[in-house]
């Protein structure tokens, strides 16, 4: 957290309509639509040498400055009119600088182009009147949120104490100087508490990169576990690998992992024996595929090379860990937090690296799963016998659908989730930015269903060429060839082989997942809500 001026400059800070201020005070901050503040804003652009409003007004419909909501529109179009320097119709980074300038506001060429695009619906570099109406009332809805969650003492003033407390809560730990810093940086009237207005003026133009990003981004991947390992990898602060904090929420993510993983480790075995040996011929169900692995190897074969799956959890998390911040390095961000574009391509290609290091043991777990008992004495027993009879590249089949399923998995479950994500806050979040846990859960599984069910034909495609050498008389086909094998001989729904056992464990997969990493965090000393994703 570092201190930073304030964002409301001395010229507009006395001219802000402070109408509605008083309306939070215990209740709600700044009430009403999002857009309705802004007319502070307008009325200091439009008329800065004619209102000194410092009192609060007993009704916005009423107010002389502001003027109530039914002159909204106005002062927006007038702020927007301000801001578009060429009067080419919208707002572009350069009409920002100048624009912001002029209000007495300064701002880095960086947060600006954040600005912009988050608002741009239409990508065409700038924000028209309607986008920039858009970005402001979402963002100060978020800010409304953030101002909640952080006014413990609900009295419409956030102190240092409050500050310390509720990012302590999060796992990020700050002294009382760092938290007055902090206070300073918008605090406009020297009271050392920030109200409302203050935390609007600061934040409302600025892209949230500090305390609300901290608020409102949840924690995902490291909490769920599935089964895959292709989701994009969390981010943590710059407090939490200082502290340590960063290992302690991986390990109990690993430990969540592995439980999870083996609660549904007979799921996931009959999912593997659909995809290589069910067709039309030969169908597999649930009832008969379970009392085939019971009756050809006990009820202990329903494991069956569920321990190696647990293995790779770790060299694949740390591998993944440590090339996800490397890569953020060499895209050049010098952000800690990334935007969801540049997630997806680091996470996609920390994801690639990690399974590639570690992509042997997915071939030695699927050959377990699909052998009879006895065949395998146990992992290296297996790995030696595929090492002497099909050599070392015989580790590496079905290498190429797995990368290539990175991308589609890991990018519908972050667009899908960051989607399910807005979508709540925009709708039902109003006193906390905090999902609870049931939100949590449902956009967690909602995303990773459909990131699994984008994909699942590749992985299928992986698990048939990582078994080919394992089936008597079976044919060794390239990728390509097989697709077409699979739809000519099966159709298109012979690409969701096992589609069913798949999605029935992922439910119980994230719940289990998620009570095994609170309880394993609190054992490890990480005191943060899991539901919130620690990244500024």
């Amino acid at each position: 957290m570092h201190e930073r001026g304030s964002f409301v400059s001395p010229l507009l800070s006395g001219v802000f309509c402070q109408c509605r201020s008083e309306e939070y005070q215990g209740s709600d901050p700044g009430g009403g639509g999002g857009g309705r503040t802004l007319g502070s804003t307008l009325a200091a652009a439009t008329s800065l040498s004619e209102h000194r409003h410092d009192e609060s007004c007993d009704s916005p419909h009423h107010c002389p400055v502001c003027g109530g909501p039914e002159q909204e529109h106005h002062r927006l179009k007038v702020l927007f009119q301000i801001l578009d320097v060429n009067r080419d119709g919208g707002i572009c980074v350069n009409d920002l600088t100048i624009g912001l300038k002029k209000l007495g506001v300064h701002r880095t060429e960086h947060e600006l182009m954040k600005i912009v695009k988050a608002g741009d619906k239409d990508l065409d570099g700038q924000l028209d009147f309607e986008e920039f109406v858009h970005y402001l009332r979402d963002h100060e809805k978020k800010l409304r949120l953030v101002f909640k969650s952080l006014d413990k003492k609900n009295d419409g003033h956030i102190d240092s104490q409050e500050i310390m407390q509720s990012l302590r809560d999060l796992g990020v730990h700050i002294s009382e100087e760092q938290a007055e810093k902090i206070l300073k940086s918008m605090d406009k009237n020297g009271t050392m508490t920030i109200d409302w207005n203050e935390w609007r003026d600061y934040h409302l133009l600025h892209p949230a990169d500090n305390i609300p990003e901290i608020i409102l981004h949840w924690k995902h991947s490291t909490i769920f576990d599935v089964g895959e390992s292709l989701m994009v990898p969390d981010e943590f602060t710059a407090e939490e690998k200082k502290t340590g904090m960063w290992w302690r929420h991986l390990v109990a993510g690993g430990g969540a992992g592995a439980v999870s993983r083996t609660c549904t480790a007979p799921l996931d075995r009959l999912k593997v024996l659909m995809q290589v040996h069910a067709s039309h011929t030969n169908t597999v169900g649930f009832t008969g595929g379970f009392a085939q692995m019971i009756r050809e190897g006990g009820v202990r074969s329903l494991w069956r090379g569920n321990g190696i799956n647990v293995l790779k959890i770790a060299p694949e998390t740390a591998i993944k860990f440590m090339a996800y911040e490397q890569i953020k390095r060499l895209i050049g961000s010098n952000q800690e937090t990334l935007g969801i574009l540049e997630r997806l391509v680091a996470g996609s290609l920390a994801g690639a690296i990690a399974q590639s290091s570690i992509y042997p043991m997915e071939v030695i777990k699927t050959r377990l799963a699909l052998g009879r008992t006895g065949q395998y004495s146990g992992i290296m027993d297996c790995a030696k016998h595929i090492l002497k009879k099909e050599g070392l590249k015989a580790f590496y089949k079905g290498y190429i659908p797995n990368m290539l399923g990175i991308i589609p998995y890991a990018g519908i479950d972050l667009a899908v989730y960051e989607t399910l994500k807005n979508a709540w806050l925009q709708r039902f979040a109003t006193d906390s930015a905090d999902p609870g846990v049931f939100v949590l859960l449902a956009c967690g599984t909602m995303s990773s269903t459909c990131g699994q069910l984008a994909s699942y034909p590749l992985a299928l495609v992986r698990t048939r060429m990582q078994a080919q050498a394992s089936q008597e008389g079976s044919p060794q086909m390239t990728m390509t060839g097989l697709f077409r094998h699979i739809v000519r001989t099966e159709g298109a729904i012979g690409l969701y082989r096992g589609l069913a056992p798949n999605f029935m464990k992922v439910i119980p997969a994230v719940s289990i997942s998620y009570v095994v990493y609170e309880n394993l965090k609190i054992t490890l000393g990480v005191q943060s809500r899991s539901q919130i994703l620690l990244c500024r």
